[in-house]
């Protein structure tokens, strides 16, 4: 074996066991929280019963985690895997790893890269499209400085490129005003809504007990949740309960989660592209960031459904995902329009072809919520996917069923007690959220 395969192989050890194996995470965010003192959670000598709430990014990941771990698990979501409220749904999502310097979520990124490239060849099916994330920056590029140290110290590679290299391979892109441009070549973008269902199906063919059905938290008794109620009139009892429900998840714990989740409404538009048009699709055109005064992204024309563009801008609160009316608005076609004529100019008049509403679900700083209740020794909580959760799927799942399965200490970063405290700091700032 090659000295570069024995990296590769020992790198994926050790991001299979993802929480204890996390040596280079900043000081802060190798800090846990200290583990239940109520004892043992699930049964010795038996396979744990795990009910599952949710089955998007974290929750199905989490579900397939648990099987593969000889959990027994149920499965729920309200109305199916990668529905159309879900965060998510909606066709494709970007997978990167360039991450502001941010050493936890360049590890879950790389982690997570290696669990989709084996979901592919498992699936026989192209959920991961390696195309490479292009990043254009017309302001300082610090976000991207404080990323290339930690991405090559971990073999993720990342390309600079001058103006006329930017030219030569993406002719499609016009450079006007770009100050520096980065390639990632080994990132791209994921098919979110099927890869909710890919995952959903793997979950029922490991024996999984799989069901459409609305849940909320029942009776609690000396600090644990006894039965979960479904609308339906029936009850599931289970060893432990995980919920992994998306911009639900304050609605159903208004004490422990309460308003610390928020969510945006995050718009969408896919365009036609013109007949026989291959420059602007996932054949030669990359994924891209274009970062300035917002920060907009897109994906190539892909399954057929369009050039994506999308305004990472954080939308405004979402009272109800449940009953939102998901119609875009005429300001962001018109941002998006503007988009188009400055950076893909032979777009600049290509018509609309699909639109998406969907939500971000905010966590105080942009991080994950993945702990136990503060007040229910068998029930896990897990969200706050912040707009960019989905990526990170595998690795949330890997990390919440080592919680559960192991009584695996939470890293600080992802605790409970460090949500409550940003939660309160967001409530004397007016509700500033913050983008990873």
């Amino acid at each position: 074996m090659s000295s570069a395969s024995r990296r590769d192989a020992l790198r994926r050890l050790a991001a299979a066991a993802l929480v204890p194996a996390m040596p280079h995470l900043t000081p802060a965010s190798r800090r846990v929280t200290a583990p239940s003192p109520r004892g043992p959670v699930l049964r010795r000598g038996a396979a744990p019963h795990v009910v599952v709430v949710g089955a998007g990014a974290f929750g199905g990941w989490t579900a397939l985690s648990l099987l593969r771990r000889g959990a027994r698990v149920t499965l729920l979501d309200a109305w199916g895997a990668g529905h159309s409220r879900a965060s998510s749904g909606d066709e494709s999502r970007v997978i990167r790893a360039m991450y502001n310097g941010d050493v936890t979520y360049t590890t879950m990124v790389q982690r997570s890269l290696d669990a989709w490239r084996e979901a592919n060849a498992r699936w026989q099916r192209t959920i991961f499209h390696r195309i490479g994330t292009l990043y254009l920056f017309s302001v300082d590029d610090a976000f991207a400085r404080a990323s290339l140290p930690i991405m090559r110290e971990r073999g993720l590679d990342v390309e600079t490129l001058a103006a006329d290299e930017l030219r030569r391979r993406f002719p499609q892109v016009r450079p006007d005003g770009i100050r520096t441009a980065y390639f990632e070549p080994d990132s791209g973008y994921l098919l979110a809504r099927e890869g909710c269902e890919r995952v959903r199906e793997e979950c029922v063919a490991l024996g999984a007990d799989w069901r459409i059905a609305a849940a909320a938290p029942g009776k609690a008794a000396r600090g644990r949740l006894e039965r979960l109620p479904l609308a339906d009139g029936t009850a599931l009892d289970a060893d432990a309960f995980v919920f992994a429900c998306g911009p639900w998840l304050g609605r159903l714990f208004p004490d422990a989660v309460g308003d610390g989740i928020t969510p945006t409404r995050q718009e969408t538009l896919y365009f036609g592209l013109p007949a026989g048009d291959t420059l602007h699709d996932d054949g030669r055109c990359p994924v891209w960031l274009d970062i300035g005064a917002r920060r907009l992204y897109g994906i190539p024309g892909n399954e057929r459904r369009g050039f994506k563009v999308a305004d990472d801008t954080t939308g405004p609160t979402v009272a109800d995902p449940t009953t939102l009316d998901r119609l875009v608005s005429p300001g962001t076609l018109r941002i998006a329009r503007a988009l188009l004529r400055r950076r893909f100019p032979a777009l600049a008049k290509a018509p609309v072809a699909e639109t998406r509403v969907c939500q971000y679900e905010f966590a105080p700083g942009g991080d994950f919520l993945l702990d136990r209740h503060p007040g229910l020794e068998n029930v896990w909580l897990a969200g706050g996917g912040s707009g960019h959760g989905y990526k990170m799927g595998p690795a949330v799942g890997e990390l919440v069923a080592g919680l559960v399965l192991d009584g695996a200490a939470t890293p600080e970063k992802f605790s409970h007690a460090r949500f409550v405290a940003g939660r309160e700091q967001a409530r004397k700032a007016g509700g500033r959220r913050e983008h990873n």
